[in-house]
């Protein structure tokens, strides 16, 4: 038999039982839309993490204090970071542009009758170019200020919405941990980053959250933020600076370093590879879907070849060959999963338009993931149709015309 009239007797014999074929079709295009719809939710929050993250600076190195430890045993408490130890990585380090430092907790601020509770942040001027942060409204504090222990604050636009509403900020007095701050600048929004939020904190000068607020009365703090030079070999200055700080701390030979040194790229690569771990796990979960899919067009096409049981026995009487018997059953399951992989990439694509649209998740459907899911479906059909389409080949064409 040709190949064309094989094609036509199939997609005849699945336009006999349409309701049958949609029914076997719909775990196909459930599993596909599923799959498309999962990846392009995972592409999405891996997307939206990597411009969050780098949004803070791939060039950004921090330094916190730890505890010194030895064999995987702590021998000491909590070892802290100076201002001297930052002054000296400002110094000492070559490829160092800024470096700021930063001391944080948690605060209340009032305005007249209204209240917010957020992080503080105590760090310099240097701060802002470090981590990326642009001053909308108003201005940043002066180095002056920082030395005089001024007053003064910097908040971001969603603590301002919790204080004032829709007045404005500039020039008002705030209480922060019951001291009056006169606030004089407000930061451009960066939206929330997850595990915080940018936009919901105030920054003072660190001089006056040392002295002033947080009663310290050593220069500790809670960690120092660097940005190396553009183009300069970050490896570098993470060597050079974990020298320095050893040696000043006089952490031996041998012995594990009192402090730890992040790469935002270290963590930006993390954040990749976590969001790949989920893309994967989401796409596994709905790929289950298609296998159940498949499932049911194996049973669909087993029903079908016992009820055409004399029409295949008829067919091999008048000349038609095993292989053309088991081409016609293949294309019928192939064609199954082949229109309802298609119906299943449309209706995951719009799913993941929808989701986009009227919910907090970003979603991106990929090229890959389509070409995936489709190729998937059509491998599918062809792995659960093979066994129906083979066993109506192998039927003996005069057992087959006695079967009632």
């Amino acid at each position: 038999m040709l190949f064309w009239t094989i094609l036509k007797t199939s997609l005849k014999a699945l336009m006999a039982h349409k309701l049958r074929a949609f029914l076997a079709m719909l775990g196909i295009i459930i599993g596909v839309g599923a799959v498309i719809s999962m990846l392009a939710i995972g592409a999405g929050a891996r997307q939206s993490i990597l411009a969050r993250v780098t949004a803070m600076g791939t060039d950004l190195l921090v330094v916190r204090p730890g505890q010194s430890a030895f064999g995987g045993v702590m021998t000491g408490t909590q070892v802290s970071l100076t201002l001297d130890d930052a002054r000296a990585v400002l110094r000492g380090v070559e490829g160092v542009r800024f470096v700021a430092p930063v001391v944080r907790g948690r605060a209340q601020y009032k305005y007249y009758n209204r209240n917010s509770s957020s992080t503080l942040y105590g760090t310099s001027t240097t701060y802002f170019p470090i981590r990326g942060f642009e001053v909308e409204r108003g201005r940043c504090f002066t180095e002056t200020e920082v030395d005089r222990q001024a007053r003064v604050t910097i908040l971001g636009p969603n603590t301002v919405e919790d204080l004032f509403g829709g007045a404005d900020p500039l020039g008002e007095t705030v209480k922060i941990k019951g001291i009056n701050f006169r606030v004089i600048g407000v930061t451009k929004a960066k939206g929330d980053q997850g595990f915080f939020n940018p936009d919901d904190q105030a920054i003072i000068p660190y001089t006056t959250a040392m002295k002033q607020i947080f009663g310290r009365t050593r220069a500790n703090l809670d960690e120092v933020d660097i940005q190396a030079e553009e183009g300069y070999d970050l490896a570098r200055v993470i060597e050079d600076a974990t020298a320095l700080i050893r040696k000043r701390h006089r952490t031996p030979a041998g012995m594990p370093e009192d402090f730890n040194i992040r790469n935002q790229a270290d963590i930006i690569e993390s954040f990749t590879a976590m969001s790949r771990t989920l893309t994967v796990l989401l796409g596994s979960i709905a790929g289950i879907s298609l296998l159940v899919g498949g499932i049911g067009i194996m049973n669909i096409m087993l029903v079908s070849v016992t009820e055409r049981t004399r029409e295949i026995g008829i067919r091999k009487a008048i000349g038609a060959r095993d292989r053309d018997v088991l081409k016609q059953f293949l294309i019928e399951a192939v064609a199954m999963s082949g229109v309802g992989g298609l119906v299943g990439a449309a209706a995951g694509i719009g799913i993941a338009k929808v989701i986009g649209s009227f919910t907090d998740f970003n979603t991106t459907v990929e090229t890959f993931s389509v070409v995936l899911a489709l190729t998937f479906s059509a491998a599918v059909g062809i792995f659960f149709g093979f066994y129906p389409a083979w066993r109506a080949a192998m039927l003996n064409p005069i057992e087959a015309l006695r079967y009632e």
